[in-house]
């Protein structure tokens, strides 16, 4: 333990070494690097957290820089997990960093997170979250929610000394046309670093056991006012007893998404032209795009899907590969015989393999 470093916590009261020392020999997942698990990693780190996991599988852009403020303008085009890890290890040494250039799967949830005392859900993601709370919920591990929207942010606890779980908060997942999205509403560069500070706090919370901690309470915050609410909610004692996690975490669709990996899809467009749909908006177009995609974005596709071949293969394609999978959900019921494809992981993940 270094007192120097750490001395305003350790003369702290209610907080000192023995708190200090369960951070040191903590083991903390941070999953996703981006507007949520920056702040988290940063002050995680710089606290003391003794092992910090980092879980994602995206590239730094352009326009992450306003609210990723862990990333240079270097670090553009480069993994989130190497970057953070480079900035987060010149900040604190004497942390073991554990990193996953990989999105958080069926197949590997269970094994990742096996290894770690808390999860931190900073991916903001619909499908991702519900197949943490179930692992979590396997395993026995708490988990810290942190979600987005615009101007305001919602943190929580769950599976905490036998509380609520996010389903029981939210029992069913969305479907995807009911989910916003950063990409296309936006969001306050500082916001994120509000609500990623309240969940690196409960983290700290649960890891030491100093203060309350939000288990049964969903804190609401709007920035624009101010303003802090929580409400409460309570354990549904079906929710907290599961054997294996679902067959399926993709988004409730009439037809399952079918979905082609990145390097399938390169190789297949360099065979034969593709019929390309890019449902990005028209600045995320402009600054990079595939040659001869048709560029419809997402809040047009309805009006426009008569610009779709239906007699030919789609291959739906956006930034991360949530809106893609939206697209292909919204035009199912107008195009039932059409074969409709998702690019997994967009164009992030297309920007590795070139």
């Amino acid at each position: 333990m270094q007192e120097e470093r750490y001395n305003r916590q350790l003369i702290l009261k209610d907080f000192g070494p023995e708190a200090q020392q369960k951070l040191t020999d903590a083991r903390v997942l941070v999953v996703g690097a981006g507007g949520l698990g920056v702040p988290v990693l940063t002050y995680l780190n710089a606290m003391g957290v003794g092992t910090l996991g980092i879980v994602d599988n995206d590239v730094v852009a352009l326009s992450n820089l306003h609210r990723q403020v862990l990333y240079k303008e270097s670090d553009v085009g480069i993994l989130k997990v190497k970057a953070a890890i480079r900035t987060l290890y010149s900040q604190n040494k004497t942390t073991h960093f554990q990193g996953y250039e990989t999105f958080l799967t069926k197949e590997n949830a269970v094994e990742i997170i096996a290894d770690y005392d808390v999860v931190i859900d900073a991916t903001d993601n619909f499908p991702t979250r519900y197949l943490i709370n179930d692992a979590c919920v396997l395993l026995n591990k708490p988990f810290v929610y942190g979600a987005l929207h615009g101007f305001e942010g919602q943190v929580s606890v769950f599976n905490y000394q036998d509380g609520p779980t996010y389903r029981c908060l939210y029992p069913t997942m969305p479907k995807a046309d009911e989910v916003p999205n950063c990409n296309e509403h936006g969001v306050l560069g500082i916001v994120p670093g509000i609500v990623g500070n309240f969940q690196a706090l409960e983290a700290v919370k649960i890891l030491t056991g100093v203060g309350q901690v939000l288990s049964g309470k969903l804190l609401l915050f709007d920035g624009l006012g101010v303003v802090f609410q929580k409400i409460k909610f309570s354990r549904n004692p079906e929710n907290v007893v599961r054997t294996a996690l679902e067959t399926n975490y993709d988004f409730d669709c009439e037809i399952p998404i079918q979905s082609i990996s990145p390097t399938d899809f390169m190789v297949l467009n360099e065979k034969k032209k593709l019929q390309i749909i890019d449902v990005r908006t028209l600045a995320e177009y402009e600054k990079g795009h595939l040659a001869d995609s048709l560029h419809i974005p997402l809040q047009e596709l309805s009006a426009r899907s008569t610009e779709i071949n239906k007699e030919i293969p789609a291959y739906f394609l956006c930034q991360s590969g949530l809106r893609s999978q939206k697209a292909i959900a919204s035009l199912q019921a107008l195009m039932p015989t059409s074969q409709l494809i998702d690019v997994s992981g967009g164009m992030n993940q297309l920007q590795l393999l070139r």
